[in-house]
């Protein structure tokens, strides 16, 4: 009797009564990235979404101007050029002198948009409808529709319109946590108003920062004038963007165009539908990135969070104990790696509600529970008042290039400060840094200071040898900067 081998990759069958041995080899399966992958077929998704796609078109009311309309104009520009008049360009007839002339109606731009819901909301951006005083929605089936803005938000770039019609074709709204850089998109729009025209790419980029309030999704889907507005389509034919900008030197596509994620576009609309305006979180900081060399130097280790250089007096920010120099990293619990992500949690909370700022101040970090407002028209900063003048302290502080004196009480009531040094001069080191005549040191080597013997104090415990990074306000504003020993 033959002892069966049993091998990786092959099997052995005994062929009935004659005892014939036979081998079959099981090949292995090819892996994944080795597959053959085919080129997609949009087709079908322009058949399921291309209906719910519209084309925008504004007009916009000027006053019929005394020297002759844009027509006469252009024709008098043909005629003194000994240009041939186009076939196709509309005469306007000439009006009589002395009689007031009605407001003309000029189209001002053409854009896209996609039906939200059958009973005739349609989104579109903000810029696409701002200074409109008509729109007019075309859908597929050539029926046009006179629209009203039901409202628009300028900071998102979102705006909702509507217009009087019902079962009308809706677009699926997709998850955008799916979406995956690299996968393919769709996008249909009126770019140079040619409607209904589809283009392709790619994922290139999600969370790109190009705004306040906003991350993008970037795109290399073929984007120009006249797209804005349109939706940007997964494989699932799922609206997951707004097209809304692209990159470019020349006005044109230029292989990198950005949309608006659908899941903030929607939270946008829905308070557009419901209120026609939209409300949003603020505390009253003013913030900037943080640096690696700042992080490092004041033992945060790596560069993440948001700076606060500014708090706005009497604002939320102000009322919970931030202060100008702190570091927020956390809001309500979450993590801010980038300071954009700061206005952006902020800006989705409810005014009212309560949340916590998790700052790190020199070395250490707290809790700070503040109580959101509503934003609101930004306030200008106030300028430092002209300090009293004293005379300069030198010392120390001259190995840093710096010359530096006590801050005056009403300087301290200005900035809303304890106390601090006034840079009176900054040379060498502290030049190159950035500091200047006028800036108002509060704290150096994380150590926090109220008078120069202080900052003396503080200076002769580093180590001169190495960078000493210095907190200091200018104006309501404050920054680190990092001074470098000379070589």
């Amino acid at each position: 009797m033959l002892e069966l081998n049993r091998k990786p990759l092959r099997s052995y069958l005994l062929a009935g009564l004659l005892g014939v041995v036979t081998a079959t080899v099981v090949l292995p399966v090819a892996p994944a990235w080795a597959q053959v992958r085919t080129l997609p077929d949009f087709t079908d998704l322009v058949d399921q979404v291309g209906p719910s796609v519209v084309n925008i078109r504004t007009i916009e009311k000027v006053k019929a101007s005394g020297a002759g309309s844009v027509d006469e104009q252009m024709l008098e520009f043909f005629r003194r050029f000994g240009i041939p008049v186009p076939p196709n360009m509309p005469r306007a007839p000439r009006p009589d002198r002395g009689q007031p002339q009605p407001d003309e109606e000029q189209p001002r731009g053409v854009g896209s948009g996609f039906i939200l819901t059958g009973d005739g909301f349609v989104m579109t951006n903000a810029h696409v409808v701002e200074g409109a005083d008509e729109v007019i929605v075309t859908l597929t089936d050539k029926r046009e529709f006179k629209a009203k803005i039901i409202g628009a938000d300028k900071r998102s770039d979102v705006a909702v319109v509507k217009i009087e019609a019902s079962g009308l074709p809706a677009v699926k709204i997709g998850d955008i946590n799916r979406l995956k850089v690299g996968e393919w998109v769709m996008a249909i729009g009126s770019p140079f108003g040619l409607e209904n025209t589809v283009t392709a790419g790619i994922v290139s980029a999600k969370q790109r920062d190009t705004g306040d309030y906003l991350s993008f999704i970037q795109t290399d889907v073929a984007i120009n004038p006249g797209n804005s507005g349109g939706p940007l389509i997964n494989m699932r034919g799922e609206v997951v963007g707004i097209n809304s900008q692209i990159y470019s030197r020349s006005g044109g596509f230029q292989g990198i165009s950005f949309s608006i994620p659908i899941d903030e576009a929607t939270r946008v609309s829905d308070q557009l539908r419901s209120s026609g305006r939209v409300t949003r979180g603020r505390i009253g900081v003013q913030i900037d990135q943080v640096s690696k060399e700042v992080a490092e130097s004041i033992g945060l280790g790596s560069p993440r969070g948001a700076l606060v250089r500014g708090v706005e007096a009497g604002a939320p920010a102000e009322k919970a104990g931030v202060e100008a120099g702190d570091i927020i990293i956390k809001f309500d619990g979450k993590q801010i790696e980038k300071s954009s992500d700061l206005p952006r949690m902020v800006g989705n909370v409810k005014p009212g509600t309560k949340a916590v700022v998790t700052v790190f101040r020199r070395g250490a970090t707290r809790d700070l529970p503040v109580v959101i407002a509503e934003v609101e028209a930004e306030k200008p900063l106030r300028k430092a008042s002209s300090p009293e003048a004293k005379p300069p302290v030198a010392g120390p502080a001259q190995a840093l290039g710096l010359v530096v004196s006590d801050l005056p009480d009403a300087q301290k009531k200005e900035l809303k400060i304890k106390g601090g040094v006034r840079v009176d001069s900054a040379e060498g080191g502290a030049a190159r840094a950035g500091l200047r005549e006028g800036d108002v040191i509060v704290a150096i080597a994380n150590s926090e200071i109220t008078t120069v013997k202080e900052f003396e104090a503080a200076l002769a415990k580093i180590d001169k040898s190495k960078p000493v990074n210095v907190l200091f306000r200018r104006g309501e504003l404050a920054q680190f900067v990092l001074i470098r020993p000379a070589r």
